[in-house]
């Protein structure tokens, strides 16, 4: 099969000129030189369909779907359903576009509607939005949010958040001339709370995790209670998941609840996509980017769904526009309204149990192997904690690959200096699939 691009090497370069540039590369310029792979992609040369359902069913090969996981670190492999993935697959939802017409687009914008209704109850919040790209985007987006509503440049984050979300909060900072400050973490692995006070002076608001990066439970209404302190306004950025245990961010004073959708419903998909979240209280509502759909009546007095509070800056005078988010996951969200009314209040809170029974299970396990030790050993997590291991984590990783597991995420991948182990345990991992990790990890380290 040739190659998919459809003009020739004549017609690019053409373009490139067309924008006083000489080379692809060019196009590039901005992306920093440690992050571009300078060689050519490892790719197979052209091929028939045949030889390609080959190549794939050899790649496919060499992956045991079954292989039990023990990561997480912002994506998680939890069970879904089998009505979500099949009602999500009528080809009204998953060909539906952007329902601009209102008058023909009723089912999808009563889809959204419930959305937003339902997002907006799971984290005790008035309003939400038509969802937004991830949860990083989410974050990045709720920078300009508080901005919006003080005029301020500075913003406070918890070093405990996802550095992938920093780095994109980073990002949005960058390019809207705000100034991000980092609240740094106490020995027990949460937001020091105590340092709030002396970094507040002209900030706008705090953005912290609810669970944190490191699988610890945070004092949300703490961190509320100290961002209203200073004036600002507090971002609760949560694992949806574990609100069917913990306490709701608008029932802990959150002024803005966002982040990222997957664990609801959505499979792990080698990355996504998945979606974001965004939801507030009905007083900063205009605060929110994207679309937000509404319910009113027609002419008749019937019940329907329009589009409302989108800026029209965000298409047609983009320079001026606070967001220039107008578009949503609209499939994925509707996987997550499917997941939460199949779950219901009492099926999230059983998953939510079983999430921090089954970890704590697991660390238990681990720890009792020599030379494994609990980084927070007195700070309450979720699903997730921190190790650290007398050996290297990426030999762990590949021993335990060899004998059928897939071990905790290194932190190394994300913070350069840490030699730590983040792992996971979920619904899906039984009680023989702890036991046989740990027991795998015990020979390991022997």
């Amino acid at each position: 099969m040739k190659s998919y691009v459809p003009n020739t090497a004549a017609e690019r370069q053409e373009m490139l000129e067309s924008i006083g540039l000489v080379g692809m590369e060019d196009l590039f310029a901005d992306v920093p030189e440690d992050l571009k792979l300078h060689r050519p992609l490892n790719l197979f040369a052209g091929m028939s369909e045949m030889e390609i359902r080959r190549a794939f069913q050899k790649l496919a090969s060499d992956t045991d779907p079954n292989m039990p996981i023990f990561r997480g670190a912002g994506a998680y492999r939890h069970y879904i359903p089998a009505a979500v993935s099949q009602l999500a697959m009528r080809s009204e939802f998953y060909t539906a576009y952007t329902p601009y017409q209102c008058e023909m687009s009723q089912g999808m914008l009563q889809a959204i509607f419930e959305y937003q209704s339902l997002i907006s109850d799971l984290t005790g919040m008035e309003a939400s939005n038509a969802s937004v790209y991830d949860g990083g985007t989410a974050a990045g987006e709720s920078l300009l949010a508080l901005r919006d509503s003080k005029r301020k440049k500075k913003i406070l984050y918890s070093a405990a958040l996802h550095p992938d979300v920093i780095a994109v909060m980073q990002t949005y900072a960058r390019f809207a001339s705000l100034e991000l400050t980092e609240v740094p973490l106490t020995p027990a692995g949460i937001t020091d709370i105590s340092a709030i006070p002396s970094l507040s002076e002209g900030a706008a608001g705090l953005i912290a995790p609810q669970v944190n990066f490191f699988g610890c439970i945070e004092d949300s209404a703490a961190l509320a209670e100290a961002t209203h302190a200073f004036g600002g306004l507090f971002v609760a950025y949560v694992n949806p998941l574990a609100l069917g245990t913990l306490a709701r961010p608008g029932d802990c004073g959150a002024d803005f609840a966002v982040g990222e959708g997957q664990p609801l419903g959505l499979p792990l998909a080698f990355g996504g996509p998945y979606y974001g979240f965004m939801t507030t209280r009905m007083k900063l509502i205009r605060n929110l980017p994207g679309r937000i759909v509404g319910q009113t009546t027609d002419a008749d007095g019937n019940r329907v769904f329009v589009l409302t509070l989108q800026a029209r800056e965000q298409h047609i005078r983009r320079e001026k526009a606070a967001s220039n988010i107008c578009s949503n996951e609209c499939l994925c969200a509707i996987m997550s309204s499917i997941y939460l009314s199949l779950m219901g209040p009492a099926g999230m809170q059983e998953v939510a149990q079983q999430n921090i029974q089954k970890a704590h299970y697991l660390a238990k396990a681990l720890c009792a192997i020599p030379g494994v030790h609990m980084r927070y050993p007195n700070t309450p997590f979720f699903n997730e904690f921190v190790l650290d291991i007398d050996r290297c984590p990426g030999e762990i990783n590949d021993e335990l690959k060899a004998r059928g597991y897939m071990g905790g995420v290194r932190l190394r991948r994300f913070l350069p200096d840490d030699q730590g182990m983040l792992w996971c345990a979920t619904e899906c991992n039984t009680k023989e699939e702890m036991d046989g990790v740990a027991a795998a990890l015990k020979e390991v380290l022997k």
